[in-house]
């Protein structure tokens, strides 16, 4: 540390030690800010992770209220819808059916951009656009455990498939109606229906 000589025969200290102070407080304080980033960095990741939870719940339900109505309209007239309009405003009857609520937005995207899948020119069920990669792999209610360690949200198929009538089935020997056949209970689940592979597949944006 330097001194000065004053006019009094007394020495002056130079301003370095009150400079090393402030220094050490600076970077004291860029360190506490620094950590402090990092703290809002992992909140933000912890929030994000959450929400997109929360996006994937919403994507089962939406695709689900879809499918239910899907399988409504079957039920009400043994034919599948050829249009969305037509689960809103069923006027195949003296009083229409509603059999979905709203046209529901795909949560993932945020937009009304549905992938539909088509049998036999009409619709029987729809996807997410999206490829991203979901974060839930596992564990899938009953209904969905097909959605099983599928790598993106457009693997997330929602349908209902109508069962093929079989014409070699003998009237005189009645048998239990399998889960989805025209004349089993209406099941919500649609438990016990194969995967969508109908035989003129085609799928688009509606």
């Amino acid at each position: 540390m330097s001194e000065a000589a004053t006019p009094f025969g007394g020495v002056q200290r130079s301003k370095t030690h009150g400079t090393s102070e402030r220094g050490i407080v600076m970077l004291t304080l860029l360190i506490a800010l620094m950590l402090l980033s990092i703290a809002l960095m992992g909140a933000l990741d912890v929030w994000s992770l959450q929400r997109k939870r929360e996006t994937e719940q919403q994507l089962l339900f939406v695709g689900n209220q879809y499918r239910i109505a899907i399988l409504r309209y079957y039920r009400a007239g043994r034919v599948l819808p050829a249009s969305i309009d037509e689960l809103l405003n069923d006027s195949r009857f003296p009083e229409p059916l509603h059999h979905l609520r709203r046209a529901y937005a795909d949560p993932v995207t945020g937009q009304n951009d549905w992938v539909y899948l088509y049998q036999a020119g009409r619709i029987a069920g729809l996807h997410s656009s999206s490829t991203d990669a979901p974060i839930k792999r596992s564990r899938f209610p009953r209904q969905f455990e097909d959605f099983e360690g599928q790598q993106t949200y457009a693997s997330w198929q929602f349908f209902y498939l109508p069962p093929v009538q079989r014409s070699n089935s003998s009237p005189e020997q009645p048998r239990k109606p399998r889960p989805g056949s025209p004349d089993a209970p209406f099941d919500p689940m649609n438990d016990g229906l194969t995967r969508f592979t109908p035989r003129s597949l085609g799928s688009s944006h509606w």
